[in-house]
């Protein structure tokens, strides 16, 4: 059963929704849905940055069996907030910045986990992209512990668009990769930095790994292929936290 407490249903108070300035974490219309509503929805959803998804008549029935007319928000459990008030902050607090940037992490629980060790090592602030991320909903702030209502979340138009604002900013961009030579024990987290965390199945996206200033590979005994993603968040965590204290 879904937790319909953050949930608006209906075109018109959708629309009413997000024109008062309600923070909205995705909204949901039927396909096949058209004419000079649908065309206001996606335009204002475009404005204010908030993803937007087709699903079937019966998928949607199943999130609100009544009368939806079409079109469900969700309304978002935390206020997102933006990565370029976050750094110059944390400069002119003499503050080294460190960032973990979410590439593609769609599970709610790897969602909270990584938040979980995100808020207790000390990160400002998790980048997550508009587009396929995970939801914060309830079963990630639980699984988070909290976390997620005292962390900072910038939910950003892409991830390679925070990579080279970052980048521009002095902070470096770190990923871990299994092809990379240098272990994670010979870099230098006392500098601003940001990590990207990859997906669970794929890890870091090819055309992210481009971009990051210095791959590394965590160092492994066993024959296992990979660990899992909110596990290897804290094992990266954790050589900061060393480094930096």
């Amino acid at each position: 059963m879904k937790n319909k407490s953050n949930i608006i249903f209906g075109r018109h108070p959708v629309i009413d929704a997000i024109n008062s300035g309600k923070t909205i974490d995705k909204v949901i219309m039927q396909q096949g849905f058209k004419g000079p509503l649908e065309k206001e929805i996606r335009q204002i959803c475009k404005a204010h940055q908030i993803p937007t998804q087709l699903l079937p008549k019966e998928r949607i029935a199943r999130i609100v069996p009544g009368n939806h007319q079409g079109v469900i928000a969700f309304l978002s459990l935390i206020e997102y907030q933006k990565l370029e008030h976050i750094l110059p902050l944390l400069y002119e607090q003499s503050k080294v910045p460190l960032f973990l940037l979410l590439d593609g992490i769609t599970d709610v629980r790897n969602f909270g986990a990584i938040a979980r060790t995100a808020e207790v090592m000390g990160v400002h602030a998790i980048v997550i992209p508009r587009k396929k991320s995970a939801q914060i909903n309830a079963d990630a702030i639980k699984t988070s512990a909290g976390a997620l209502l005292k962390i900072p979340v910038c939910r950003e138009s892409s991830i390679v668009a925070s990579i080279d604002y970052l980048q521009q900013s002095g902070v470096q961009i770190l990923a871990s990769d299994l092809e990379a030579n240098t272990p994670i024990g010979q870099l230098d987290f006392t500098l601003p930095s940001a990590l990207v965390i990859g997906a669970e199945d794929r890890g870091v996206s090819p055309s992210i790994l481009k971009l990051v200033d210095q791959p590394f590979i965590i160092p492994q005994v066993g024959d296992t292929d990979s660990l899992n993603v909110s596990v290897a968040t804290g094992m990266m965590l954790y050589e900061v936290v060393r480094q930096r204290n």
